[in-house]
């Protein structure tokens, strides 16, 4: 083998890569559970005696601020790395693993609209806005285009600029209704992004590691994931505030430095106190003195954590006050927070007086983060401030007089009045910009501003004018954002899943690791370290980029194991026909692997591009999948073919070989000569009874999953086993007529409840919870509240609205057919012969009306749930390319026979080329059969309607590969031969080296 260095030189870094990648992981895993065993010994000794959801609320709130304030320890001595940056390299689980809230939200744009129209109330826009509401659900246009739409259809006369004439001076009243369209789309972007930031600011409020924020621009659709999230209530009430824009007067530090003095001293004498009162809820607001009463004593324990920040002299001598009165290392915010909402601190501050961060700043030279602190001054006994954003007319990012970025603002009639006062008031001092309670900016006011309009001027880039003044456009345009989608995986759910994933993992890789060997003899050794290696790959650069590993993603890597072997199988069987042939170990073991190469790159490239489409139209836990499937896939060519190859080569270097022979293996389809083509009508007769179940099974119906029909979706616990057809009795009752669907997870205990109960409906999650209580709590203690019910028996729910199930139901249809598109064409290209199109289109049609027919007809016998969900979707693109893998082995090998067996017809032909692939077909679909049994035992609920599918998928993909695909071949342009197209390129070929002889 060519470029061995290379090869040496590859391997060894990935393995040292994914050995460093991984090392994280452990680190972390050590170093936190030493940190939670500190925080039990704290709170055990201001505690002494509390148990249960109390102890565990202390212990996670202290190991929260002890692991905070610790960020910079370097827990890694090997390469001195902080925690933080262990953290971040360390390998991610996602929500299904440990739980968690996964949100989707949609920004609604009808308040964006609303807000740049000129009569917010006027009829025409408010009957064309429900008339856009009620068909959003069903249209493919985007929710301005649609609006426009059905303005039209209802006013055909008017125009849209009526409505919108010179609001924010985008949109003039000649503009065209496209031009305004174009405006508004302009402006709801705008706002999207902004609401997204302003999401991914408030995710951090919720104090759990490894948070994901992502937004789908196009759609308007944010996602957010909260690892470890409990309190999912004040999820909802963060994420779907409006943002909240006021602008505040500021206390600098000369007004209250006695205070700061005051306070500081309060909190030393605090500290050095007695211990805690055992009598106190740990609810009570003094509540935090326990986390506190243990830390060292010291005189300036305030001063310790904030770095006050004083007066200035200015040119003359005068003192000058910077807006901000401190700067908090990032690592000390918890402790800040801590101390600052004590009583003893606050009571020696003025009533008026509250304390906000700016936003995250960097030192560039040190890498130093730190926010800085400012005081605040509210207005007593309110929580509005003197300028709220209704107050903005308009804003957007300019240039001074000097050349520098600035920001035009324009006030409203009544925001102009309040902000000529407001900055009358405040001249020669700064008032606060302040979103979400972060304060943006704090310009200093150089002289009133009677007529609004003002500039904000700084050492603003160009890229951070434009965000502020979004920021303040975005106080006038009211854009929440609406959740669409959420899933709640309690931690009793995530560690059934990681111990069911685990398990399946480990079972498989023994079973195919011990099958290898007793099959394929000492060479079995070669694949099984091709095997631990493209594992070892996998997971060290699922780790490198950050991906979160997920059940599906520990079923893609259970299914990589099944499909990583099948290169080396592949290549083993050539070698043994090669042998067979006579030819010597060195030979057959180079032509093997020669002539191996083409057909394991077509079988890889067709499995590849439908895990791309699939990556590309997925959301959540099945993008996990495919993202591990691509790496699986992509690593299995270095492994199966280079990293084999060169263990092969060094073996044979020191004159011996591998055996490729057991007692076994010799007498499996030995000299195999089945007539497979001479059965082809029965198999048709088959095909035909296949396609008339699959398009029944569109009349019978499937039983579709709550991501696709929309719903409310809750895994209950219960103490003893229930009746399936009890519970939905008595919740019909409860949910008003409507029937639940009702489906049991691993026991009778555990059942999965899904409900399309005032489902559409805004704010209905506690109502429906409640409504559930009220149904079950025949089959619940009597003792048992509704507090208790809702965070100890509800282990995950999920709920979709119908807005978003149609998205992704869209999406699964368009993955499907673009995999289907994207693969004939492959196929096209890569045999230039449409009859291998023809065979591939129908023998993959096959495969898909196996499972419909299967999903549809025994959805009600089989005893678990078989729904059209994701991860049905990601069964079905993975079978397909499954079978295409097997059908271009197929494939490749009757072509490669039809330039050799010149004069044979072609039944002898793809006879012979479907037997002599026979082993590794069946060797193939055997390994990934078994990983995917395998799964389908121990996997969990969450991937056995996916296992069932690709169970499925392996057998009806062998069967259509051998007995649909190839005889496509044989009743197709019978008068034209197998592989014609290459018999021209070679003829061409031989003509250019004639002519090339001829002209030398």
């Amino acid at each position: 083998m060519k470029l061995k260095g290379l090869v040496w030189f590859f391997a060894i870094t990935l393995i040292l890569i994914s050995i460093y990648q991984l090392s994280f992981t452990l680190v972390v895993n050590s170093y936190e559970a030493k940190m939670k065993q500190k925080a039990e010994k704290i709170v055990k000794m201001s505690h002494p005696g509390i148990t249960g959801d109390e102890k565990d609320n202390l212990v996670a709130r202290q190991l929260v601020r002890i692991l905070d304030s610790t960020k910079d320890a370097k827990i890694y001595p090997v390469f001195g790395t902080t925690y933080l940056k262990c953290k971040e390299n360390e390998l991610n689980l996602g929500l299904d693993l440990q739980g968690g809230m996964n949100v989707t939200l949609n920004v609604d744009l009808e308040g964006v609209i609303k807000s740049l129209s000129n009569n917010p109330k006027d009829p025409q826009l408010l009957n064309a806005l429900n008339a856009a509401n009620a068909q959003k659900a069903k249209s493919d246009l985007d929710y301005i285009a649609l609006f426009g739409q059905v303005f039209k259809q209802q006013n055909p006369s008017a125009n849209l600029a009526s409505l919108f004439a010179g609001a924010g001076k985008s949109v003039k009243i000649t503009d065209s209704d496209q031009q305004v369209l174009d405006q508004l789309e302009t402006i709801s972007k705008s706002a999207i992004n902004q609401t997204y930031k302003i999401l991914s600011n408030r995710v951090d409020q919720f104090g759990v590691a490894q948070t994901s924020t992502n937004l789908e621009e196009n759609k308007g659709i944010i996602t957010v994931e909260l690892p470890g999230v409990q309190d999912a209530t004040r999820v909802r009430k963060l994420l779907q505030a409006s943002a909240h824009l006021q602008f505040w007067e500021v206390y600098n530090i000369g007004e209250i430095s006695k205070n700061i003095e005051d306070a500081d001293k309060a909190l030393a004498q605090y500290l050095n106190g007695t211990k805690p009162d055992s009598t106190k809820s740990i609810n009570d607001t003094t509540a935090n003195k326990t986390d506190s009463s243990k830390l060292a004593a010291n005189d300036h324990p305030l001063a310790n954590v904030i770095h006050f920040i004083g007066p200035q002299q200015d040119k003359t001598g005068k003192q000058q006050y910077y807006a901000q009165i401190a700067n908090v290392d990032e690592k000390d915010t918890a402790k800040v927070n801590e101390y600052l909402n004590l009583d003893v601190v606050k009571n020696n501050f003025p009533a008026n007086l509250k304390f906000l961060y700016g936003l995250e700043e960097k030192d560039e030279k040190s890498g130093h983060r730190y926010f800085e602190l400012y005081a605040i001054k509210t207005l007593p006994g309110t929580d509005k401030a003197k300028l709220e954003g209704e107050g903005v007319e308009d804003a957007s990012a300019d240039y001074d007089e000097h050349g520098r970025p600035a920001i035009k603002m324009q006030m409203t009639p009544t925001g102009t009045r309040t902000w000529a006062k407001m900055t009358a008031d405040n001249v020669n001092r700064p008032i606060a910009i302040v979103l979400d309670d972060v304060v943006y900016s704090a310009p200093n006011v150089i002289g009133a501003i009677d007529g609004g309009n003002s500039e904000i001027s700084g050492n603003f880039s160009v890229q951070e004018a434009q965000d502020l003044a979004n920021i303040l456009k975005i106080g006038k345009i009211d854009a929440p954002a609406k959740i669409v989608s959420e899933q709640i995986v309690g931690p009793t759910l995530g560690k059934e899943a990681v111990q069911g994933g685990a398990k399946a993992f480990a079972i498989s890789f023994l079973v195919i690791f011990i099958l290898m060997l007793i099959y394929y003899n000492t060479a079995g050794w070669v694949a099984n370290i091709a095997l631990i290696l493209n594992l070892l790959f996998t997971i060290g650069v699922l780790s490198a980029l950050g991906a979160s590993l997920t059940a599906a993603g520990i079923a893609g890597l259970v299914l990589t194991i099944g499909m990583a072997v099948d290169t080396n199988v592949i290549i083993f069987e050539r070698i043994k026909e090669e042998l067979v042939r006579g030819k010597n170990y060195q030979q057959a073991v180079h032509d093997g692997y020669r002539r191996s190469l083409a057909p394991v790159i077509d079988a890889h490239v067709t499995t590849f591009l439908t895990a791309a489409i699939l990556f590309y139209f997925g959301l959540g836990p099945v993008k996990g999948f495919a993202t591990t499937q691509m790496l699986g896939i992509s690593l299995s060519l270095f492994c199966g073919i280079l990293l084999s190859r060169l263990v092969t080569d060094v073996w044979m270097s020191k004159k011996r070989h591998f055996e490729y022979f057991t007692t076994f293996s010799k007498k499996i389809f030995k000299h195999a000569n089945f007539k497979f083509i001479e059965y082809r009508k029965y198999a048709y007769m088959l095909s035909v009874v296949v396609l008339i179940l699959g398009v029944s099974s569109f009349f019978n119906g499937f039983k579709q999953g709550v991501e696709f029909k929309g719903g409310r979706s809750y895994t209950v616990e219960f103490s003893q086993d229930v009746k399936n057809d009890d519970v939905r009795n008595s919740l019909r009752d409860a949910f008003e007529g409507d029937y639940p669907e009702i489906k049991t997870v691993g026991d009778n205990r555990h059942l999965n409840i899904t409900t399309s109960y005032k489902i559409g409906e805004e704010n209905a999650d506690s109502a429906v919870l409640t409504r559930l209580y009220q149904g079950l709590k025949s089959k619940l203690p009597p003792t048992l509240t509704y507090q208790q019910f809702a965070k100890n028996n509800i282990q995950g729910s999920q709920v979709v609205q119908p807005v978003i199930s149609k998205d992704l139901r869209n999406g699964a249809i368009k993955a499907t057919i673009f995999a289907l598109i994207a693969i004939i064409l492959y196929i096209f290209i890569r045999f230039r012969d449409w009859r291998y199109s023809m065979g591939t289109i129908i023998s993959l049609l096959h495969d898909v009306f196996v499972a419909l027919a299967v999903f549809s007809f025994f959805k009600n016998i089989v005893p678990f749930p078989l729904e059209i969900d994701q991860h049905f979707i990601a069964a079905i693109l993975t079978v397909i390319g499954f079978s295409m893998n097997d059908t271009v082995i197929v494939f490749d090998r009757i072509r490669e026979y039809s330039r050799h067996m010149k004069g044979a017809d072609k039944p002898t032909i793809i006879n012979r080329a479907v037997n002599d692939t026979l082993s590794r077909t069946i060797m193939t679909s055997v390994t990934v059969f078994l990983t995917l049994l395998i799964l389908f035992i121990f996997g969990g609920e969450v991937t056995r309607g996916f296992a069932f599918a690709m169970l499925i998928g392996v057998i009806t993909g062998t069967y259509s590969s051998i007995f649909v695909a190839s005889p496509i071949l044989v009743d197709f342009a019978k008068d034209r031969p197998l592989g014609e197209a290459d018999h021209a390129t070679e003829k061409l070929k031989k003509a250019d080296a004639a002519k090339l002889a001829k002209a030398k």
